[in-house]
């Protein structure tokens, strides 16, 4: 019978199994994520621009009820046209009648609620009753809803008017 010899072993490496990312994997992860990220601090930005411009609309139609409510408290002089405007009005002395002094506190609440200062021609409002039924106006800068940047007005018209008809 034969006995085995002694002889020595090879050993034949083989390729260890790859542990972890290789440095490119990893570059693109990082990439895809910062577009991504990017992607979600644009939509953000578009949203507080959109809900700025809504919450304007929204003070709108809560300052329009206001001056309604101050003309219903004045109806005699409201259905007389004591609130009417010639236009819009920019700035209101609030002097003399009730009628003048609700118009001019109106004008400078319309002023506050948009964000605008006193002497800011761009947020105006209106008022024409006839035969009982009162067209509210106001207009204001919607700007801050279009693209422009940090602390600059949007070229071209940035306008917003809004317009209701109630019975008084």
């Amino acid at each position: 019978m034969v006995t085995p010899v002694n002889l020595p072993r090879r050993h034949v490496s083989l390729p260890a199994p790859q542990r972890g990312a290789s440095l490119i994997e990893v570059l693109i992860a990082v990439l895809i994520m910062a577009i991504g990220l990017l992607g979600v601090a644009a939509m953000q930005t578009t949203a507080l621009r959109n809900s700025q411009s809504s919450l304007e609309r929204s003070q709108a139609v809560i300052s329009s009820y206001t001056v309604l409510d101050s003309m219903r408290a004045n109806r005699d002089v409201a259905l007389a046209g004591g609130y009417n405007t010639s236009g819009f009005l920019c700035n209101a002395n609030g002097s003399g009648s009730l009628a003048e002094e609700d118009k001019a506190a109106w004008i400078s609440g319309w002023k506050t609620a948009v964000g605008s200062d006193a002497d800011d021609e761009t947020a105006c409002g209106s008022i024409n009753c006839d035969s009982g039924v009162c067209e509210i106006g106001l207009r204001w800068d919607d700007s801050r809803a279009v693209e422009a940047g940090d602390g600059q007005k949007a070229q071209g018209s940035t306008e917003q008017t809004f317009h209701t008809k109630v019975q008084l």
